[in-house]
């Protein structure tokens, strides 16, 4: 998020052993930080990954709310994804679909500028206070 820069994989399955590659590829790529991973799913939990986790003091998973994609900005990185690299694109296969997504993804490192909120702090928390209608 400070650097606008993405560390991408695209694995054919999301499970506990595809997300612990990815936390280790992660970690490789950003060593001696402390990291912040913003997390909605349920792979996370697996004995593997918090046996990993607890050797590896410097990442911090944070998990988002229900309902609350739009705090995670791996979904808004996604949505960009889709806007301006897949949508009315044509591809015949996975490997194509990779493919197109990788070419994004290193054309977005080669510009990236950090993500900045449209709104403070202030203006996101009280959207959860606000009462949901009945």
């Amino acid at each position: 998020m400070a650097t606008g820069r993405g560390t991408d994989a695209c694995q054919p399955r999301h499970r506990h052993g595809e997300f612990l590659a990815f936390l280790k590829l992660v970690a490789k790529a950003y060593p001696r930080r402390q990291l912040h991973v913003v997390l909605d799913n349920y792979t996370h939990n697996h004995a593997k990954v918090q046996a990993w986790l607890a050797s590896h003091r410097r990442i911090h998973l944070h998990f988002t709310s229900t309902y609350a994609s739009w705090l995670n900005l791996v979904e808004v990185f996604v949505s960009i994804i889709e806007r301006q690299a897949l949508r009315r694109g044509d591809v015949a296969s996975v490997g194509e679909l990779v493919a197109a997504i990788c070419r994004f993804c290193d054309g977005w490192n080669q510009r990236c500028q950090p993500f900045t909120w449209t709104k403070d702090a202030d203006q996101i928390f009280a959207k959860f206070k606000r009462p949901t209608a009945m």
